[in-house]
């Protein structure tokens, strides 16, 4: 049998997305901008990161990297840290309750 290769990269159907924590990152980022109002376009160029992107990161499509994390942070002058206290704050609110 011969040898395979390596390749890189995810390997065929695998998947490393998951949904809750993105949706609730987005909707964290969303509700800081909106209560500093700050428009999605204004904050993605304070940013540093294109407007589609944004859109997508707030939607919970995108999975920021640690980078993207930071600039968003940073230009909404708030933390890293406190955008995951309101980040785990939705996860907490759309967790099951154990009644």
């Amino acid at each position: 049998m011969p040898k395979r290769s390596i390749q890189r990269g995810r390997p065929t159907g695998a998947s490393t997305y998951e949904a809750e924590p993105a949706i609730a990152f987005g909707a964290a980022v969303r509700e800081e901008r909106t209560n500093q109002g700050i428009a999605q376009e204004t904050l993605a160029f304070m940013a540093g990161i294109e407007r589609s992107h944004m859109g997508k990161i707030e939607r919970g499509k995108h999975v920021p990297t640690l980078t993207v994390i930071l600039k968003i942070a940073r230009a909404l002058k708030c933390s890293s840290a406190h955008l995951m206290t309101l980040t785990e704050a939705k996860l907490a609110e759309s967790a099951p309750s154990a009644d």
